[in-house]
């Protein structure tokens, strides 16, 4: 070729698996060049030559229009000599050296997979399994890279001539698209028994059916198994929730399409585009009052969690079905999402009514992830399917490669190297075996995939949780301890692509303290190596320890002690209040504890939301619930002259309204109110002693949509900039990001 220029290209970021060979042979071919393309454990490689001109502009063009699925990182070009050749072609993939390829999430049917699914001219009419490389499983069906199919769980389908057609050929859309398949080499559907007899029938239409006679049907998804049941059948939920054991955490429902979302909830632009994107979480929005849902959905919440279906088998069980239905997590309450199939069968024999399955592998459990719109964009409260494993860029790379075991409770870890922190799919409240097992079959997963070899491991200081034990338990690697709060604003400033430092506002639960008591209303002047504890709320006892959780009219019995209100108060179980009261100023099974979200769940009893929880952060959940929105008065926390903000001044002020007859809404109302004054108010006389004018807020407490509307608008009102998270959760599921944060900065420091 005379006059022909060679350049070896490199791209590297999330271009396997998303039609990115494909995309790069046909502008290669549209240019008149010759060369090859194919994977490898870095990403893409390249080489392309031909004229100078047609090379310029292959380069100009490789990154300005990529397949839909894919997000290129970087690209870099090295001149080569040319070797002659005639044409382009797409070479197998190379799985030798260490991996830094990186891996696509599982992503919603696209509009053309869905347009075959509905044309009864189409061979894949109605097949429930139509895929291309635009859409379809990806992260849970891999077990290995390169991302090629003998290494997924599809690789004991062998295709037919038609599909191996146009997996071979080029101007095709499923070229080299590798869960390609049809009714006649795909995966198979049926509708079981729940000891597994086959039933006869149309298996989606025999579901549908079965729903509408108010039964619960088992879904096998893409990353695990649903449970299935009319949303507006009381009856039917009413039985889902007895059979979990699931007494009031809301049910998220899917929904046909943004029409019928409309119809329930109240969805704006943000929540619009969050529901039909490609990534499907479960979105809360605001629900309308004449939504047809039964009541045993959500009991007593004004959000409802809607999804639209991801997957062509829920574009059929919808559409068969006619209406929402609600589709939770295939598990008893607190168990990790069923997705082995004789794992299914055995555990969800007691709840599901019939299973309907079907014969692909799910390799990676992996639940829905949950978004809410937050002030003009997007807050992910648990990042799961459809986000995991696309890693988080970090701004500084960290110089030895890294493992995060993250918290006890919405346990998260993260594996990271160089720029990338691969955090988790949710794992879920690591308080038994089977979450601790599938905690140790992620790690062990990621690290493969991934090729970490960690030499760092970073874990929370609190000696009980099972995370910490697994991390202390290692060999041969540096441990790194990370307070809890700390991690916290470390994940928050990471997830901002900063170092700090800030004034870092980390309200939570509770987190083990340097000091060894429970500390969650933490001011911390924080970066990612080190922090001071400069504000706190002032620690109150939790009588009965972990009973104060689960019954807050404990804290709230401890809180009017403090606030030393000696009226009789009109709430639940006061003939007990005076031994329980007893216990917390003798410091008898009565740790203390700055907690803010205990705080929340102090005022929740006290005004007679809430006495005895039945899932996590459901007192402070009905406490936002209940707060009338338009109320614009406030309580007034008191800052003492070392950095201590008495919480008790909000419950002996709410106490008052209390007793004066003032209504809940108006109550709670003012305590957040109250809340968001103390935190502006403290946040202020710390930029007054530290010079610090950047606040970032991290923590289970600021997702409370009320309460980080007030702080954020008047921290903003005030001067301040204001960080909060947008990538990865405030609550402890982003705690593993900020460990890796930190550990990587600490690792960055000479000696």
């Amino acid at each position: 070729m005379t006059g022909a220029v060679r350049y070896d290209v490199r791209v590297e970021g999330v271009v396997q698996g998303v039609g990115f060979r494909p995309y790069v042979y046909a502008l290669a071919r549209g240019l008149g060049l010759a060369g090859l393309v194919g994977n490898d454990v870095d990403g893409v490689f390249i080489e392309v030559e031909g004229p100078a001109a047609a090379v310029e502009r292959f380069l100009a063009d490789l990154a300005h229009d990529p397949p839909p699925l894919a997000a290129i990182e970087r690209i870099t070009a090295r001149a080569g000599t040319a070797s002659g050749a005639v044409e382009f072609r797409i070479v197998a993939s190379a799985a030798a050296g260490a991996r830094r390829t990186l891996i696509s999430a599982d992503s919603a049917t696209c509009a053309d997979c869905l347009r075959e699914l509905g044309d009864p001219l189409d061979r894949r009419f109605g097949y429930p399994f139509v895929n291309c490389t635009n859409c379809g499983p990806r992260f849970t069906i891999v077990r290995d890279v390169p991302y090629d199919r003998p290494l997924t769980t599809m690789a004991d389908f062998a295709m037919c001539a038609a599909c191996s057609a146009e997996y071979h050929d080029p101007g095709d859309r499923r070229f080299h698209a590798q869960p390609t398949c049809c009714a006649d080499c795909g995966p198979t559907l049926r509708l079981c028994t729940p000891a597994g007899e086959r039933l006869a029938g149309d298996p989606v239409g025999e579901t549908a059916a079965l729903l509408h006679v108010g039964k619960v049907v088992a879904v096998k998804g893409l990353g695990g198994y649903h449970l299935a049941a009319l949303a507006g059948s009381e009856s039917a939920t009413a039985s889902l929730r007895a059979r979990k054991h699931r007494e009031d955490k809301p049910f998220a429902l899917m929904v046909a399409d943004l029409a019928e979302a409309r119809r329930v909830c109240q969805v704006d632009d943000v929540g619009a585009g969050v529901l039909a994107g490609r990534r499907r979480p479960i979105v809360l929005l605001p629900r309308r009052a004449d939504a047809p849902v039964a009541p045993s959905v959500a009991p007593g919440n004004r959000e409802l969690g809607l999804m639209l279906p991801y997957t062509p088998l829920h574009h059929l069980l919808l559409h068969a079905v006619g209406e929402p239905i609600v589709l939770t997590s295939g598990n008893v309450s607190d168990e990790p999402i069923a997705h082995l199939d004789d794992d299914a069968f055995a555990r969800l024999a007691g709840i599901a009514d019939a299973v309907l399955t079907h014969d692909r592998p799910i390799h990676v459990r992996t639940d829905d992830s949950v978004v809410r719109p937050l002030r003009g964009g997007e807050s992910v409260l648990r990042r799961s399917r459809g986000y995991v494993p696309e890693p988080v860029r970090l701004a500084a790379p960290c110089p030895r490669p890294i493992l995060a075991c993250g918290a006890e409770l919405k346990n998260t870890f993260c594996a990271a190297k160089g720029n990338h922190a691969f955090l988790s799919h949710h794992i879920g409240d690591l308080e038994n075996y089977a979450t601790l097992g599938s905690f140790t079959a992620g790690i062990e997963h990621f690290t493969r995939v991934f090729d970490i070899a960690p030499e760092i491991v970073a874990h929370d200081l609190h000696p009980e949780y099972l995370s910490t034990k697994y991390a202390l338990d290692l060999d041969g690697v540096d441990l790194e301890g990370v307070q809890h709060h700390h991690a916290h604003i470390a994940s928050c400033l990471a997830d901002n692509g900063v170092s700090g430092p800030v004034i870092g506002v980390a309200f939570d639960g509770l987190g083990y303290g340097t000091d060894g008591t429970l500390w969650g209303g933490e001011f911390l002047l924080a970066d990612l190596l080190s922090f001071e504890r400069a504000a706190h709320l002032a620690p109150v006892p939790m009588p009965g320890g972990a009973a104060a959780i689960r019954q807050p009219w404990r804290m709230a019995a401890s809180y009017v002690d403090a606030a030393r209100v000696t009226d009789d108060l009109p709430v639940a179980h006061r003939e007990h209040w005076e031994q329980v009261r007893e216990m917390a100023r003798k410091g008898v099974n009565a740790p203390l504890t700055s907690s803010a979200g205990r705080l929340f769940d102090a005022v929740a009893a006290l005004i007679g939301l809430r006495d005895t929880i039945n899932y996590e952060g459901q007192a402070a959940v009905e406490l936002e619930q209940c707060a009338d929105p338009t109320e614009r008065g406030s309580y007034l926390a008191d800052l003492t002259d070392d950095g201590v903000l008495v919480g008790a001044d909000l419950v002996r002020a709410a106490a008052r309204d209390l007793l004066d007859g003032v209504a809940q809404p108006v109550i709670a109302a003012r305590f957040h109110n109250g809340v968001a004054d103390a935190i502006v108010r403290t946040c202020g006389w710390l930029r007054d002693t530290s010079g610090l004018a950047t606040v970032a807020l991290s923590g289970g407490v600021f997702q409370n949509l009320l309460l980080v509307d007030r702080v954020v608008d008047r921290l903003r009102v005030n001067g301040f900039e204001v960080l909060t998270h947008c990538q990865v959760p405030t609550n402890d599921g982003g705690i593993s990001l900020g460990q890796v944060a930190v550990a990587a900065a600490r690792a960055r420091q000479p000696g």
